[in-house]
């Protein structure tokens, strides 16, 4: 029985890709394409799977393009359910510009699922064999399945023991907190807009996430804070990590690469603050690589000694 079970409602085949200029209307030529596996849940099982985590990660997939999602997983080595879609899976580009150093991506939206379609990754979770620890739900919400997947999942996982993990945004962000989870991880505008406050000082994050967890809405809030580091916040503690000094080359799957080292580092037994230092080093590794690479056991090891926490007193 795997330790850590996430659930994918949207994933996708993301392809990156340098090309020296972006510019309108003229043929832009391109270096040949990386594909990785993708989506959220998706990407943070890669990344607990890399650290040495028992992962199985559950997803819909339809098309040529979902059978290559599936063939990349398996060839990282992740367990993976996949249940069938009528429709193809979807993909997102990325492309790095080498004459500026800026990246664009453009991602793109799921299609329709249908009713029995969603209901199937659920029946996939309630019909596990064994209690996994911990069950991640992660990214977006497409087109057909209610804002209030997450809390369905939520639900299910308590069925199971399983602590309950969402990293989304928007509606259902609030229905999953409505239902009451044990960790979220927002960024910081995401918890802003949750809250409708201005949240322009470590006082102000720590206050928005207290709120949320003396309403019995969520036990631990781990909110990234982009080039200002992150917070870990629970009942009783606040930690700040301070931001790396690295060089960054892509911030795609940071947040991705926090979570995952998080949970795996949880799920191992380790402290909430130990936790937190392996999620910061993982994050922070994975905007070393280019693309959509995300984070490497050997780079979360090297940064983990570098990483500084300390606690807040407010």
């Amino acid at each position: 029985m795997p330790d850590i079970v996430t659930i994918t409602i949207n994933p996708a085949v993301d392809i990156f890709v340098d090309v020296e200029r972006v510019e309108p209307i003229r043929k832009m030529r391109c270096s040949a394409p990386k594909r990785d596996p993708g989506g959220g849940g998706i990407n943070v099982a890669r990344v607990a799977y890399r650290l040495g985590g028992d992962v199985t990660a559950i997803y819909p997939a339809g098309g040529a393009i979902g059978k290559l999602l599936q063939k990349l997983l398996d060839r990282e080595g992740i367990v993976s359910i996949a249940t069938p879609s009528h429709v193809e899976t979807r993909e997102n580009f990325t492309a790095f510009e080498t004459t500026s150093g800026d990246q664009f991506r453009f991602v793109l939206p799921g299609s329709t699922l249908h009713r029995a379609e969603w209901e199937a990754c659920l029946d996939k979770l309630t019909t596990l064999q064994g209690k996994p620890s911990f069950v991640v739900a992660s990214g977006s919400i497409p087109p057909g399945v209610p804002e209030d997947f997450f809390s369905r999942v939520i639900r299910e996982a308590r069925k199971l023991g399983a602590r309950t993990v969402v990293d989304t945004s928007g509606d259902a962000l609030k229905e999953a907190i409505a239902e009451g989870v044990d960790i979220i991880k927002p960024n910081l505008n995401e918890l802003s807009e949750f809250t409708g406050e201005k949240l322009d000082s470590d006082a102000a994050c720590v206050a928005a996430c207290r709120k949320l967890i003396d309403a019995d809405r969520v036990t631990m809030v781990a909110l990234t804070l982009g080039g200002d580091g992150a917070l870990l916040v629970t009942k009783d503690r606040a930690l700040k990590a301070q931001p790396m000094k690295i060089d960054v080359v892509s911030a795609v799957g940071a947040g991705d690469s926090f979570l995952g080292g998080l949970v795996w580092a949880l799920a191992q037994g380790q402290s909430e603050h130990d936790a937190f230092r392996v999620a910061v080093a993982a994050g922070s590794a994975a905007v070393m690589n280019p693309g959509t690479e995300l984070c490497r056991e050997v780079e979360v090891k090297q940064l983990l000694p570098k990483v500084k926490i300390a606690e807040i007193s407010l």
